[in-house]
């Protein structure tokens, strides 16, 4: 490292450590996870501009140098991967791309993949004569593949369509810098630089601007204005300012701030979990481990761009009518979301499937099901690939509530999907499994339930199928290791060991919940997953006559029903068992 790298580096770790990441640490509210400081990840940068995240590995535009880098934290590896004459003032990684804001190119650009071999293609070219001044500067995309980004000297938000048409958004925002996306998609959020505010403009449709307001503002003197931006799955919002990172829950209100040692720029989710905002700025890059996770990118929506023999498409096909990101349960200001697939033909109301994807219960998004959720789909089902809170965010019950919730949903609106609302059924893999079997055993306890809307209907499923979940909670391999286990899964989303609070562990044990109201059961998992995992809850169904099986599946691991080919394996046995059963 050069001399005067080691400098600045020795520089920054002495400012953290003299001024430490706890000014805010009375916001009870806050996001932010303080048992973690802020940390330096490197500061071999020459300005460390928007970073975006591909679900592996961290790109970080350095404007400076005409480079991005990419991080990979798992091998804490670093890595030039494209170099040019053009600066990147920011980027974003969705649909199995990296878009990205050529800010001197006038460009807007995106990279396949990881083809960077290939370079970029372009988008949109800001006409010869308007160059010189207009320049992207920020942008984020939506879940249809269409990018908004800001023209900070023209003022304008300009909205480029998937098929490379493109209209001005918004010319309501004084210098828009910064900009983010609501989870649901119906609100844009941008950074006003020289005001220091967060502007609201809810859109109507993709690229339609509705009314503006003003969100918050940044009152921290006369310091520099409000840059790049970010959003956590719960909807907090998330700007750089001169000297620290501000957070805002979806009403405005200020929850925290994260003191950084030196002038941020931007900031993304990242790491398995999703719950580590990196912090680009002058300083370099830097991590804050969050409470809450961030939005997970959106899955490929292009043939070419599926990499591997073993990933199963998440290209939605024709004949496929896709709802991408409905609120289906709301907490306070805490909207849950649902990806609702369904046959376009369908004549009749058709049979609907909760899809509850795995994840230990503190990770995972539905992204993560959506190849599971589309292939039922074509199968004739309308599906529902949910999210739900996550541990860190919410402990157990929550997740259990956001599962009622949603099969309730899905009773409530049952002709505007087309369902019909006495055969619904759900499939889950992993932790996803166990909310699966928990909602066939116990949808009559009022503790499940929870307050996330349309009480008036009932949460009860007609089928379930559990992909290698555990029914055993409060007794078995999960219980034990809440006691022995150093990093234990389960005292994190219950926050206490067995021993601490043997209630609620069996509050979200299924197999205590078996009655001779439990729904049919059946378990599928791979030969080398421990299928005698739920032995005793399949002799507990046939004692009570209801009618449960277990289905092999040869070489299959944990987690095999996401990977070729044994997910077309799952695929076609979860249809033909449900066209038997529903």
């Amino acid at each position: 490292m050069p001399r005067q790298q080691s400098i600045t580096r020795l520089l920054i770790l002495l400012t953290i450590s003299i001024f430490p990441v706890t000014t805010n640490a009375q916001h009870t509210n806050s996001p932010v996870d303080r048992s973690c400081e802020l940390t330096l990840v490197s500061d071999d940068f020459g300005l460390a501009d928007g970073p975006a995240w591909n679900g592996r590995s961290l790109y970080v535009p350095d404007v400076k140098q005409s480079v991005i880098k990419r991080y990979t934290p798992s091998q804490d590896k670093w890595q030039v991967v494209h170099k040019g004459a053009d600066r990147i003032s920011a980027s974003v990684f969705s649909h199995g791309k990296l878009f990205v804001a050529n800010n001197s190119g006038a460009k807007i650009q995106t990279f396949a993949g990881n083809k960077f071999s290939a370079g970029p293609t372009d988008m949109m070219v800001i006409e010869e004569a308007d160059k010189p001044k207009k320049r992207p500067n920020d942008l984020v995309v939506d879940h249809h593949g269409g990018v908004y980004f800001t023209l900070t000297r023209q003022n304008q938000v300009v909205y480029l369509a998937p098929d490379g048409t493109s209209n001005i958004f918004s010319e309501t925002v004084e210098s828009p810098n910064g900009i983010t996306i609501s989870p649901d998609n119906s609100t844009l959020y941008v950074a006003a630089y020289k005001a220091k505010k967060i502007v609201a403009i809810a859109i109507t449709e993709p690229g339609s601007a509705g009314q503006a307001t003003d969100f918050a503002v940044m009152d921290d003197g006369e310091a520099l204005g409000a840059d790049g931006m970010s959003i956590d799955r719960a909807g907090n919002v998330y700007c750089a300012g001169a000297n620290d990172i501000w957070i805002w829950n979806p009403n405005g209100k200020l929850l925290d701030k994260i003191n950084c040692p030196t002038r941020p720029i931007n900031c993304t989710f990242g790491d398995a979990e999703m719950r580590t905002l990196y912090i680009t700025g002058f300083g370099g890059l830097y991590k804050q481990q969050m409470k809450i996770s961030g939005v997970a990118p959106a899955p490929v929506a292009e043939t070419a761009l599926i990499s591997g023999e073993s990933t199963p498409s998440t290209v939605i096909p024709e004949g496929i009518i896709s709802d991408l990101d409905v609120v289906y349960a709301e907490y306070g200001t805490r909207k849950l979301l649902v990806d609702v697939f369904r046959p376009a033909k369908a004549m009749i109301a058709q049979p609907a499937v909760v899809v509850v994807h795995g994840g230990g219960w503190l990770k995972g998004d539905k992204t993560k099901f959506r190849s599971l959720a589309l292939d039922i789909a074509k199968g004739g089902f309308v599906t529902a690939a949910i999210e739900y809170r996550l541990g860190d965010e919410a402990r157990f019950p929550a997740a259990m509530h956001d599962c009622s919730a949603a099969v309730r949903f899905l009773r409530a609106n049952a002709e505007q999907y087309n369902i019909d609302p006495n055969r619904i059924a759900a499939v889950g893999g992993s932790a996803g499994g166990h909310l699966v079997g928990l909602m066939a055993s116990a949808s009559n306890d009022r503790r499940l339930q929870g307050d996330g809307g349309n009480s008036d209907q009932s949460s009860a499923i007609q089928f379930a199928i559990v992909m290698a979940g555990p029914m055993q909670i409060a007794t078995g391999s999960v219980a034990e290791r809440s006691v022995t286990g150093k990093t234990s899964n389960a005292t994190r989303w219950f926050g206490a060991t067995i021993d601490q609070n043997p209630a609620i562990y069996r509050l979200a044990d299924a197999y205590e919940h078996l009655s001779k109201d439990t729904c049919p059961v059946f378990f599928l998992t791979g030969e080398h997953d421990n299928p005698a995992r739920n032995e005793l809850s399949r002799q507990r169904l046939k004692e009570l006559g209801i009618t449960t099986e277990l289905r092999l599946y040869q070489d299959g691991r944990h987690g095999c029903w996401n990977r070729l080919p044994w997910f077309k394996l799952f695929s076609s046995d979860i249809v033909r068992t449900l066209r038997s059963h529903l």
